[in-house]
């Protein structure tokens, strides 16, 4: 009954937020379709923009099943988009930059997986202190702003560059020239990123052990789940998908700046909760946490196409949502109580 139970409140939770996306994203449709939103190109800028935060909230997703958290993402970005542009500015290649990147999330991760798995201190606090440090580390790179651009690194430039063109969903603007829609290499990742974790959570060992530390330590621990390996793995990866996430980002933003994916960790979070993760773990899924994604980019698509809105606005509707959700959340938690009894 507790199985089925959460099944539900998953299911449900998705549901909800596919159809607020839905919702949202047409109401942007009906007052801003003067404006091109009905463009299938506005719903792929969406994408474009975010495409790092939709690898970084997966790993969030991970953490959070576990009944964990991880608020050292934002800085870890930061850090990673860093070292790219100083890497390259000082003649590194990209391949060994972005293979260091990644490297140092898994170091990372591994760091603070041990800390919270195996000597069990609580995890807003170790990520804080990650925090901290990465963004202190990102400083000490360089307190500047660096650009990447062509004679920084050319394979770097032209992959950011690059147009991945799609054979549908184009346009003819007034001068009568086709608008063909396109994608950015960073999306492409992204959404590789989403369909592994989805079939790593569905389908392997590891994902459903994930489901069951979240849901029950003691209950875990009585099935043979090797409970503080699971904590580990799932910072690791975590931090993994953090540096993936910074590299789509540098992608996007071309630079690295010391203030840069600032609140970053929080909108990961608020997009994994919009997207049905309950914060007390066992309960959550990433196609949820992509739309979570997609929702926090509507708001702020509509917003900037509106043009006379202040930019805090987003901050504003994403926290409204995030108070919803958690009421829902808090609901579902009160009804498995008493299933429970």
């Amino acid at each position: 009954m507790k199985t089925k139970s959460k099944l539900n409140s998953n299911t449900l939770l998705l549901l909800i937020t596919i159809a607020l996306f839905f919702v949202l994203y047409a109401g942007g449709c009906i007052a801003y379709g003067a404006k091109g939103f009905t463009h299938f190109q506005t719903f792929l800028n969406v994408m474009i923009t975010n495409a790092g935060l939709i690898s970084v909230a997966c790993g969030l997703t991970v953490v959070m099943l576990t009944a964990g958290i991880d608020i050292s993402v934002g800085a870890l970005v930061a850090m990673d988009c860093m070292l790219l542009a100083v890497g390259m500015q000082n003649g590194i290649g990209a391949i060994p930059m972005i293979i260091l990147v990644l490297v140092i999330g898994l170091v990372f991760g591994a760091v603070q997986g041990y800390l919270v798995g195996y000597l069990q201190i609580q995890p807003f606090i170790v990520t804080m202190a990650g925090m901290f440090f990465a963004r202190g580390m990102t400083a000490v790179i360089c307190t500047d702003q660096v650009a990447i651009t062509a004679d920084t690194n050319q394979l770097f430039y032209d992959i950011a560059n690059a147009k991945i063109i799609l054979p549908f969903g184009g346009y003819t603007n007034n001068k009568g020239v086709y608008m063909a829609p396109f994608i950015r290499v960073g999306v492409v990742i992204a959404l590789l990123v989403l369909l592994i974790i989805f079939l790593m959570l569905r389908y392997t060992k590891f994902g459903r052990s994930l489901y069951a530390v979240g849901g029950s330590e003691q209950s875990a621990a009585m099935m043979g789940l090797n409970v503080k390996m699971t904590k580990l793995k799932a910072h690791i990866l975590c931090s993994f998908l953090a540096s993936i996430g910074g590299i789509c980002y540098c992608l996007n933003s071309m630079q690295g700046s010391v203030q840069q994916a600032t609140g970053f960790e929080m909108d990961a979070i608020s997009s994994s909760v919009i997207g049905g993760t309950l914060l007390t773990g066992g309960v959550g899924n990433v196609i949820g946490t992509f739309f979570g994604v997609l929702i926090n980019g509507t708001i702020s698509s509509i917003v900037k196409t509106n043009g006379k809105l202040a930019s805090s606005w987003p901050n504003i509707l994403t926290a409204a949502l995030l108070f919803v959700f958690i009421v829902i959340q808090s609901i579902f938690a009160a009804i498995r109580e008493k299933q429970k009894a």
